[in-house]
């Protein structure tokens, strides 16, 4: 009898010691800590354009089936979507924020214009702009003004460039207009651009 109730009364301490370590680590195992994957840089905070804007720098860009549009800071990839959706171009967003870059190729394939857009996550400045024959932008001034002699040393003359609020400084624009309080800048990339010292 005493070898029993010896047992019973160490199965019964062996039970709370369970119980008590469940209770004491929260009755889960713990989880290896993980560290979060790095967030890029952000040189320009998203915000989207207004479709009425996109519709209206297409325009001023005269758009056409025949084009290649490059948005720089594609965000959601609104622009370069309309610039296949309406007029048929063929468009290459551009941005290197992850998340941005798998909504824009969500946008698109809704959109149906998916075989003739894609995405690069990629930093703009190290991005090849040569084949571009219409660039948009909704930057900042600071960076528009980095931006430029990228622009003018590998787009060819005759390539349209939009910028939707802010100018390039001393570049002066071929046309501004406004749509509901909002400027839009218009270039064209000059004869001889990359030859010249505008930088």
């Amino acid at each position: 009898m005493r070898t029993g109730a010896l047992m019973l009364v160490l199965a019964l301490f062996s039970s709370l010691t369970v119980t008590f370590d469940a209770h004491s680590q929260g009755g889960y195992a713990k989880a290896p800590a993980q560290t979060p994957a790095p967030q890029p840089k952000l040189d320009v905070p998203y915000v989207p354009t207004p479709p009425e804007v996109v519709t209206a720098m297409l325009k001023l860009a005269e758009v056409k089936n025949t084009d290649v549009v490059y948005d720089l800071g594609c965000g959601d990839g609104r622009i370069v979507v309309a610039a296949a959706r309406d007029y048929g171009a063929r468009g290459v967003g551009v941005d290197i924020d992850p998340a941005r870059i798998q909504e824009a190729q969500t946008n698109a394939q809704k959109a149906g214009v998916a075989d003739r857009v894609q995405f690069r996550q990629q930093d703009l400045f190290q991005t090849n702009l040569s084949e571009a024959t219409v660039v948009t932008l909704y930057l900042l001034p600071n960076i528009n003004l980095r931006l430029r002699p990228k622009l003018w040393r590998e787009l060819k003359p005759g390539t349209r460039v939009v910028s939707h609020s802010f100018d390039m400084g001393d570049w002066k624009p071929d046309k501004v207009i406004e749509v509901n309080g909002r400027k839009i800048y218009f270039w064209v990339i000059p004869p001889n651009a990359n030859r010249q010292s505008h930088n």
